[in-house]
């Protein structure tokens, strides 16, 4: 293994005209491990300290930039709170000549600073790991390409941020959270990218994660990686945002871009959104390509979107699909995908379909349950029929099953040994060198909870015959007679299911209070979700997820849009520092608590405890493993 303190690169030199905080903090990044940062654990990089200016380079402007230039400083434009602008609202705007694409970057990078870094005159959101040098001049070129040819389509200037786990074939580094990865950036684009950028979208940077995607070790924190800290929830910064996608969750949610990809292999995109009141579509496996993207299952892994509505996270998927050869699991999409999701938002999706409740995942918490029981009267309220209860008939069998961890914990290893023996010019270049690394370097990356998961995949303590039986299974468990039992007995469309509890408060001491999740059946399936905003509890979001079968995202994408049509649950986040006692909330009612309410949602740890029956037959030693795969 590399020596994670001998640099393999040179350190980057300043530049002497035109000097960008964002190149600075590329800089800073990148010579991390130089700069003995290993030595504090969990320490933030510093990439947006309060010292960086994010507008410099905005005085710099294309003497062909007329109308607002590269910068304005107002939050509302034309009767429209850019923080919370739509991706069309933002479009309309940059046809209409009010605004600039370098103009909008400018905007969400002061907002970046403002707000995600921790400073005193900062909430400290900690959402953002990156930023990308290169946003101001690839804004500046489509504005100038928007002008002579006009736009490429719906992303055409559109700033938007990824995961730090998938690849940008740029200055910006790849690390999913890990010091491990710290060094030279990925060589090529993820495949998702390459598609972004050939519709126009402004890569704008980086974002905070769990770690590993949540697949390193038990009692995590959700949000928390050695490189970038303890990501925190924009509507009270002392929650948790969930994750393992934290970042995007938060970023969107706190109007920091206009949208976000997020990865989830079993509740990483759906968690979040609800966590941090946005939409999460979480793909078909297969419909979003996975090359370049940091791996944890080959079976259950697939690329998604945060948005802040429905019509958003359309927008940015009809960019993303189709079949790529570097993804053998796209080849299934041929034929099933559309390059605009955007014709399947109807604000009256709702009216005609048959609808499911799926009762089976209830009771959750009383907040949750009271919540989901308003959004179930909304289906009805919208012209939904809605056929409650359903049961899904492998429900039990499922939930006391071991397939899925089976399938996880055997392809980790072969997954991730394949994506690393493609980088370059970082100190770790196998699974096994990720948990010497790890060991070498304890203080920063194994002070607040161990890499269990690692250990497990590396000493492979399950067979082939045990993985593809476990495939098998899984496979018939949650989709032949689970999801696909459920819709065709009652002649459905979709099955909903509340998407989580209110956030949990961040400890990263003894990890997360977690309570339950309705993802596993459709991560195991590989089967779409899609989660809406429905209600707020004690200030807190909380979703309800859309289920059905394989690429079925236009039905998925239409019901969806109808409920938020017909409820329009939605507000932007006041990031709160604490929970301070008041309302506790459900839906649009509000009732009055005294102080001494029940201010802890969340308390006690792993309380799903099927989903730890599940695990405890194969592993009886791994008590809480169960409901960490609730939010891979």
């Amino acid at each position: 293994m590399a020596d994670p303190k001998t640099p393999k690169f040179s350190p980057p030199q300043p530049h002497q005209s035109d000097q960008s905080a964002d190149k600075q903090h590329v800089a800073e990044r990148r010579t991390f491990l130089q700069l003995s940062a290993l030595a504090s654990a969990g320490a933030s990089l510093g990439l947006l300290s309060n010292t960086a200016h994010a507008d410099d380079g905005a005085r710099n402007g294309d003497p062909n930039d007329h109308d607002n230039g590269g910068d304005i400083d107002v939050q509302h434009l034309g009767g429209i709170d850019l923080s919370e602008a739509s991706i069309a609202q933002l479009q309309e705007l940059l046809e209409s000549g009010r605004l600039t694409s370098r103009a909008l970057t400018n905007f969400y990078l002061r907002r970046i600073r403002r707000i995600d870094c921790s400073n005193a005159r900062s909430p400290g959101l900690n959402s953002v790991l990156e930023l990308n040098p290169d946003a101001r001049s690839i804004a500046r070129a489509l504005d100038r390409e928007r002008r002579q040819q006009g736009p490429r389509g719906p992303l055409h200037g559109i700033p938007i941020m990824l995961k730090d786990n998938i690849d940008t074939g740029d200055s910006m580094m790849t690390t999913a959270g890990s010091l491990a990865l710290v060094g030279q950036p990925a060589s090529h684009d993820a495949t998702v990218v390459e598609r972004l950028r050939q519709a126009g979208a402004i890569i704008l940077g980086k974002l905070n994660l769990s770690e590993w995607a949540n697949m390193r070790g038990f009692n995590s924190s959700s949000g928390w990686s050695g490189v970038g800290g303890q990501c925190n929830n924009p509507y009270i910064l002392d929650r948790n945002p969930c994750g393992s996608s934290s970042g995007t969750g938060a970023a969107v949610s706190a109007g920091l871009c206009a949208a976000a990809l997020g990865t989830e292999t079993d509740g990483s995109i759906v968690c979040p959104a609800s966590a941090c009141g946005v939409v999460g579509i979480k793909p078909t496996v297969g419909l979003t390509s996975r090359a370049g993207v940091i791996p944890i299952s080959d079976t259950q892994d697939t690329v998604g979107i945060h948005g802040r509505t429905v019509a958003d996270a359309a927008a940015v998927l009809g960019a993303m699909v189709g079949v790529d050869q570097r993804d053998p699991k796209t080849v299934a999409s041929e034929g099933r995908f559309f390059r605009d999701y955007g014709q399947f938002v109807d604000g009256n999706g709702l009216a005609g379909a048959r609808i499911g409740v799926a009762r089976q995942f209830l009771p959750t918490t009383e907040e949750t349950d009271e919540i989901f029981e308003q959004a179930v009267q909304s289906l009805y309220d919208a012209g939904a029929t809605v056929v409650d209860p359903v049961e899904i008939p492998s429900f039990e069998e499922f939930e006391n099953d071991n397939a899925e961890i089976v399938v996880l914990i055997y392809e980790f290893k072969r997954d991730l040994n394949r994506y690393l023996a493609g980088r370059t010019g970082v100190p770790v270049q196998s699974f096994a060198d990720v948990i010497n690394f790890n060991r070498e370097n304890a203080d920063a990356e194994l002070a607040f909870f161990g890499q269990q998961l690692f250990e497990l995949a590396e000493a492979e303590i399950f067979s082939e015959e045990e993985y593809l039986a476990a495939l098998e299974r899984g496979r018939r468990l949650a989709a032949d007679e689970g999801i696909d039992a459920a819709l065709a007995a009652h002649r459905l469309d979709a099955l909903v299911a509340p998407t989580g509890s209110p956030a949990w408060p961040n400890d990263i001491i003894t990890g997360d209070g977690f309570e339950f999740g309705s993802s596993s059946f459709a991560a195991v399936a590989g089967y779409p979700l899609i989660t809406v905003p429905a209600g707020f509890a004690f200030d807190l979001p909380v979703g309800m997820t859309f289920m059905a079968s394989a690429f079925a995202e236009p039905t998925l994408i239409k019901l969806a849009a109808g409920f938020e049509a017909a409820t329009q649950i939605r507000r932007p986040p006041e990031f709160l520092p604490t929970f301070t006692g008041g309302h506790r909330q459900s839906g649009r009612t509000h009732r009055h608590l005294g102080a001494q309410g029940p201010l802890n949602i969340a308390q006690h740890r792993f309380s799903d405890a099927s989903a730890r029956r599940k695990l405890l037959a194969q592993l009886r030693i791994l008590s809480t493993l169960g409901p960490h795969m609730r939010y891979l």
